[in-house]
C-alpha cells in the first residue's frame, strides 16, 4: 500500500496577513501535491482561563466556544482562497503557551512542513516572537516563517549554507536538498550562498569553495548560481542577500557549536531579524520533501 502524503500544517495566527499565509502555503502543496491541514489556537483566551477562577464547566465551555470560533474562521478563509481543489482539514484548540499547542500539532501530524507568520506580524517587516524563536528551537518537522509580502510568479531562492569544518556533519548537504526539491517543485530560480571568514587565497578558504560548487553540481546546480562571500556570515550574507531580494531563503535552524546544540544559530538569528524575506529552517534530521505531483 502506497504511504499516505505528509501534509503541510499551516498556523495562523489571525493576523492580517493570513490571506499572504494561506496563499504561499496552497501554492506549495500545490507544488508538491500535499494535503494542507490549516490550525488555529486562541493561547490569549487559554492563558486568561489558566489564571482565573472560574468553575471548570464554565471554562470548559468557554475553550468549546473558542474552537467553535477558530474553526469557523479557518473555514471562512479556506473558502474565500478557493482552495476546493486541495485536501484540507481544519483543527483548533484553547492552549497555552503557543509554541506548545503547536509543538503538540505537529506530533500528532507529523506534517512534512509547518508554516507560520512571523510573530503573528502586522506589518511586512516585523520581529520574531518568544513563540517563534522556541518553534526555531524545538520543532521537529522543517519550519518556515512567512512575511506578508507576496510571492513572485518567479520565485527568488537561497540556499544559505556552511561548508566549514565547523558546521553540523551532512547538514550543508540536507539544506541544499531541501532547497532544490523546494525550487524544482514551485518553479524557483536557486542561488547558494555562503560567506568565509578566511581570505580568498588561502588555503582554507580555496578549500571550502572548492567543496562549495561540488556539492552545488551534485545537486544539478551550476556555478553561476553559487556565491562565496569574503567576510563575517552575518553581515555579508544579509547584505548580499536584501541586494538579491529573494523571497525565500533555506538555511540551518541551529547553531554548529556542539556546546549549545538546542539554540538558534546565531548567522540564523541575524539574518530572520534583518531579512525582509520568508525563511525554511532545516534541522539535520530534516528530509527533502518528494513531489508526487506528476502521479497525481
Amino acid at each position: 500500500m502506497m504511504a499516505k502524503a505528509k501534509s503541510i500544517l499551516v498556523v495562523s495566527t489571525q493576523c492580517e496577513v493570513d490571506s499572504a499565509l494561506l496563499t504561499k502555503a496552497a501554492r506549495v502543496a500545490r507544488s508538491l501535491a500535499r494535503p494542507l491541514e490549516l490550525f488555529l489556537c486562541d493561547a490569549e483566551q487559554a492563558y486568561a482561563l489558566k489564571h482565573s477562577y472560574e468553575p471548570d464547566g464554565f471554562a470548559r465551555k468557554v475553550v468549546q466556544a473558542c474552537v467553535a470560533r477558530a474553526t469557523d474562521y479557518l473555514a471562512r478563509h479556506k473558502d474565500a482562497l478557493g482552495l476546493a481543489d486541495l485536501p484540507v482539514q481544519i483543527d483548533a484548540s484553547c492552549e497555552s503557551p503557543l509554541y506548545e499547542s503547536i509543538l503538540h500539532k505537529v506530533r500528532r501530524s507529523e506534517p512534512e512542513l509547518v508554516i507560520k507568520a512571523v510573530g503573528g506580524e502586522r506589518a511586512n517587516h516585523s520581529a520574531c516572537d518568544a513563540n517563534d524563536w522556541q518553534l526555531m528551537r524545538t520543532c521537529p518537522s522543517t519550519l518556515a516563517l512567512v512575511r506578508g509580502r507576496r510571492w513572485r510568479e518567479k520565485l527568488r531562492m537561497a540556499a544559505a549554507i556552511d561548508v566549514s569544518d565547523e558546521e553540523t556533519k551532512g547538514l550543508a548537504g540536507t539544506i541544499l536538498a531541501l532547497a532544490k526539491a523546494l525550487a524544482l517543485a514551485t518553479g524557483a530560480e536557486l542561488d547558494v550562498v555562503y560567506a568565509e571568514r578566511a581570505a580568498p587565497d588561502e588555503a582554507s578558504s580555496q578549500a571550502h569553495a572548492q567543496k562549495l560548487r561540488q556539492l552545488a553540481r551534485e545537486a544539478g546546480i551550476d556555478d553561476r548560481h553559487v556565491h562565496v562571500l569574503a567576510g563575517h556570515p552575518e553581515r555579508e550574507l544579509s547584505r548580499f542577500s536584501a541586494g538579491r531580494d529573494y523571497d525565500v531563503m533555506v538555511l540551518g535552524a541551529l547553531t554548529h557549536r556542539a556546546s549549545a546544540l538546542t539554540l538558534v544559530g546565531t548567522l540564523t538569528s541575524v539574518l530572520v531579524e534583518d531579512l525582509h524575506c520568508d525563511f525554511v529552517l532545516v534541522k539535520p534530521q530534516s528530509r527533502p520533501p518528494e513531489s508526487t505531483a506528476a502521479s497525481r
